[in-house]
């Protein structure tokens, strides 16, 4: 079963070691790396803002699932990890992340004390089943 990994350059990859997203031939689903609000240059968007990364990632997402020929309805799973989560966070995270979308795919929602970087408040990690 052949696997494929691909980078597009209009999302920031931030070394080597891993893929934006991944293709599994027979099963047709591509598991993307976890997105978080940078720019195509690795620049920080939203500092201290929800919100704003929310939309930042849905854009990231945009781009990489489109690598593939998928858009954001073709996701079927997601977790989303929040620094600092309250639930008066929700609309202003899935208010970007659901926008132009038609069905809500399985998804998790995940509290955590931390990122891998400070500036950064939500990850979102997505599987999605390829056209």
């Amino acid at each position: 079963m052949p696997v494929h990994r691909l980078s597009p350059p209009s999302v920031h990859t931030p070394s080597d070691q891993i893929s934006q997203v991944v293709t599994v031939e027979g099963t047709r689903l591509a598991h993307l790396s976890g997105q978080v609000a940078w720019d195509a240059r690795g620049r920080p968007v939203g500092r201290g803002d929800h919100g704003a990364q929310a939309a930042q990632i849905a854009r990231n997402l945009d781009a990489v699932l489109a690598a593939v020929g998928a858009t954001r309805d073709d996701i079927v799973e997601e977790t989303v990890y929040v620094v600092d989560y309250t639930p008066r966070l929700l609309p202003a995270i899935f208010g970007p992340l659901r926008a132009g979308v038609s069905a809500a795919p399985a998804s998790t929602l995940v509290g955590v004390s931390a990122l891998f970087a400070p500036e950064y408040l939500l990850e979102v990690t997505v599987v999605a089943a390829l056209p």
